[in-house]
């Protein structure tokens, strides 16, 4: 089946690829690098601001776990569901705000692309190992992070928090090009099985089931550094270790950017929270502290808080105009542990390619370069903050040509005033299933999820193949995604986002997919 729908995609972009169209305006500049469109304009203003730079810019990337769309106060939540987050909107309100920025559908495929460039069905990262479970093949082997080449190009690189890439020899951070690293491999949820009885009666009261299972998971807060071993710096091994980590990780990166200035070095870094991720328990002062009272809410809260103390010290060591900043999160809300998930104004959740699941927020700001008050909803996908942190820093040349780079360089849509995203569509999967595509305001399903169960789209859900029409949304006039209307109203525009497609799984042809071994037993 495969072969064929590569073959049908080869025949759709040889139709296709004799002119440049109001579809597809871009322009490929290398084989292995997605086409963006051309804003010659905005490239210029964009040069013009870097070439007063008198040094290179540092990098700071906050990546907040499972974050709904609509829970910072500027989406719409914030103190309208009782968990104000002033922080997150002074930012949005000093910087550009973005509201058509997409994540994968789960955490680790998103966490991969950001670092990346890439879709996950290349890496193989396609979705989250589970307890004791490790990729047959080292996915990192093939793979380039931005940290690696930014360390090649002068720069001190970082991740404080959660990773959740592999915890086998050779995947852990500092063994990818990271300079340096304090967090844990896993995720929130894996250590909080171990902690709380009350969720987990029938691991933790069965001694003998609870000793095997954590002999599968390295229950402790690691540090470690290029070249060499990780070290243990806390273990986590009761609710109160655990309410503390996102606190040990906010230390961290405060030190690592003290340290980053004091070397005179540009910094990459990605503050990674453990939080919102369930199970939530909020460190001391913070239970009871928003308005809604519920630990979720409390979590919002703390993680806004935490995001508050970096820009300050950004401030503080007057770096907050050499600094871009990026903030989003790696999915939509986990509605399956409702109430302990956020909240996402659209349809669906984690795990499906509906918008509640991969429409997330993003941020950026960088003073006086990035004008404040911006609005856009040009598209943004969170891969592209491989090739824009490239070219903040100078080295977008120094991207190899060993790996399709699925991301664009969106550092002139940030730059200029009033810019445009370089980006033309985003293309979503589901694994290795091709999912939908989001072109200007449209979304167009060639498969959907069918959620048989409020609040299940993880646990309960399916995929299904669409009828004779894709399914298609007008997402401006149908946000929730609920009444399909492309043959009625969009079959105009049917073909041409089929030959995008098209080109788009074309690309497999000399960049195939990775398989790592996360295939799930018995699926297609």
């Amino acid at each position: 089946m495969r072969k064929y729908i590569v073959l049908l995609a080869l025949a759709l972009v040889a139709e296709m690829s004799a002119q440049q169209n109001y579809f597809n305006p871009t322009v490929k500049v290398k084989d292995y690098l997605e086409p963006a469109i051309p804003h010659p304009d905005q490239d210029k203003e964009m040069k013009d601001k870097l070439s007063k730079l008198k040094k290179k810019p540092n990098i700071l990337i906050i990546l907040i776990d499972d974050m709904g769309y609509g829970d910072i106060g500027v989406y719409g939540g914030g103190v309208a569901i009782g968990a104000p987050t002033p922080n997150m909107d002074k930012l949005a309100h000093e910087g550009l705000q973005l509201t058509s920025t997409y994540a994968q559908p789960t955490c680790t495929p998103s966490r991969a692309a950001i670092m990346t460039g890439r879709i996950p069905a290349r890496s193989g990262l396609t979705r989250p190992t589970l307890t004791g479970e490790n990729p047959k093949v080292n996915p990192w082997a093939s793979e380039n992070t931005t940290a690696k080449i930014l360390s090649q190009n002068g720069y001190k690189s970082a991740i404080s928090g959660k990773w959740h890439l592999g915890e086998s020899k050779g995947s852990l951070p500092n063994e990818v090009g990271y300079d340096e690293w304090l967090g844990f491999g896993s995720v929130q949820s894996e250590y909080a099985q171990f902690v709380n009885e009350w969720i987990y009666p029938d691991l933790i009261n069965k001694p003998d089931r609870l000793a095997a299972v954590k002999k599968m998971v390295d229950q402790n807060i690691l540090t470690g550094v290029k070249g060499g071993e990780n070290k243990v710096v806390q273990p986590i091994s009761n609710i109160e270790e655990l309410s503390k980590v996102d606190q040990v990780f906010a230390n961290y990166s405060e030190d690592f950017i003290k340290r980053s200035v004091k070397e005179n070095k540009p910094f990459y870094l990605i503050h990674s929270f453990s939080k919102v991720h369930n199970d939530n328990y909020v460190s001391e002062g913070y239970k009871g502290k928003s308005p809604a009272a519920i630990p979720y809410k409390d979590a919002i809260v703390e993680v806004d808080d935490i995001v508050g103390r970096l820009m300050k010290l950004l401030q503080d060591l007057k770096i907050d105009d050499n600094t871009l900043v990026f903030l989003t999160s790696d999915n939509g809300p986990n509605e399956d542990v409702w109430p302990d998930g956020g909240y996402t104004p659209f349809r669906g959740g984690k795990g499906t390619t509906w918008e509640g699941g991969v429409r997330v927020p993003g941020i950026a700001y960088w003073k006086g370069m990035i004008a404040p008050g911006r609005i856009s909803d040009g598209l943004f996908d969170i891969c592209d903050m491989f090739n824009t942190s490239l070219s903040a820093a100078g080295v977008l040349d120094k991207i190899p040509s060993s790996n399709y780079i699925d991301g664009v360089d969106q550092l002139s849509f940030f730059l200029s005033d009033k810019g445009v995203s370089n980006r033309n569509a985003v293309f979503m999967y589901s694994e290795t299933k091709f999912m939908a595509i989001r072109w200007q305001e449209y979304k167009v399903h060639m498969n959907v999820f069918n959620t048989s169960a409020t609040r299940r789209n993880l646990d309960q859900s399916t995929i299904q193949s669409i009828g004779m029409s894709p399914w298609v949304y007008n997402i401006y006039a149908d946000p929730k995604e609920q009444l399909s209307q492309g043959h009625r109203y969009f079959e105009w525009g049917i073909p041409g986002v089929m030959g995008l497609i098209a080109a788009h799984l074309a690309t497999y042809q000399k960049y195939p997919m990775k398989d790592i071994g996360l295939k799930k037993p018995g699926a297609e």
